[in-house]
């Protein structure tokens, strides 16, 4: 019954509101969910008035299968909506030594946000090319953000002090260190709640490993995402364009 009222009334020009009204009392309410949530849905049907969507027209998702064709895919495109209008400088972390950090400080500088970890075989190489990086690039508006993470087989499973003397000693890292996080999982931080369902492609959801890398703009958008085993220095003229941008 559902997919008949559906079929009908976008068969017909929508010039009268009270089709609409008389739908609305009799159609489940989920619809208007995505409604809201898809302008690519809205385009399509740009001639019906805006009514249409705003008084929660509906009808069940299994009918929408021409629409959104997994329930993944549906989520992964809400949650890039939901955060459209959110930027890196929303969140606050704590750094290495446990203070708070407003990740505001860093407006208008190009950010590589990198999960990082001092006992897998990426360590020595992307340490390395880390500090490279941030010492040829930092004096033009360019900061790295580190966070350990212990998930990717117990490869930091340092205390912060720990993490700290091991990266500034031995790599002489000096861009910002933050606190340990988790960046999968039921407790992943906020911060990368954002990153990832602001980036979506082939990666999916999760990070995969240590040393996977976002890069964001001076707006705080994420405009890249590496895998771990792309380096520092393959990235470099990404860097150099979103720098120069």
């Amino acid at each position: 019954m559902y997919s008949m009222a559906f079929s009908s009334v976008f068969s017909t020009p929508l010039n009268s509101l009270k089709q609409v009204n008389k739908l609305n009392s009799s159609l489940n309410p989920c619809f208007a969910c995505v409604t809201s949530a898809s302008s690519s849905f809205k385009t399509n049907i740009a001639s019906s008035k805006s009514s249409l969507f705003q008084n929660g027209f509906s009808l069940p998702l299994p009918n929408l299968s021409g629409f959104v064709s997994k329930s993944q895919n549906f989520s992964n495109f809400y949650a890039r909506g939901a955060t459209a209008e959110k930027s890196i400088y929303d969140f606050t972390v704590k750094d290495i030594d446990g203070k708070d950090v407003s990740l505001s400080k860093f407006k208008g500088k190009v950010l590589l946000i990198v999960n990082v970890a001092s006992k897998c075989g990426l360590t020595t190489s992307n340490y390395s090319e880390l500090s490279h990086l941030y010492e040829k690039y930092k004096t033009q508006g360019f900061e790295i953000l580190a966070f350990p993470c212990n998930q990717f087989g117990g490869q930091e499973p340092g205390s912060n002090p720990e993490i700290k003397q091991f990266a500034c000693t031995r790599f002489k890292a000096e861009f910002p260190i933050f606190d340990k996080v988790d960046v999968n999982g039921p407790n992943t931080a906020p911060v990368y709640q954002f990153l990832k369902s602001s980036s979506g492609g082939f990666l999916g959801d999760l990070v995969k490993w240590n040393f996977e890398k976002f890069l964001v703009d001076k707006n705080g958008k994420v405009v890249e995402r590496y895998p771990p085993t792309t380096s520092p220095f393959q990235i470099e003229k990404d860097i150099q364009r979103v720098l120069a941008a």
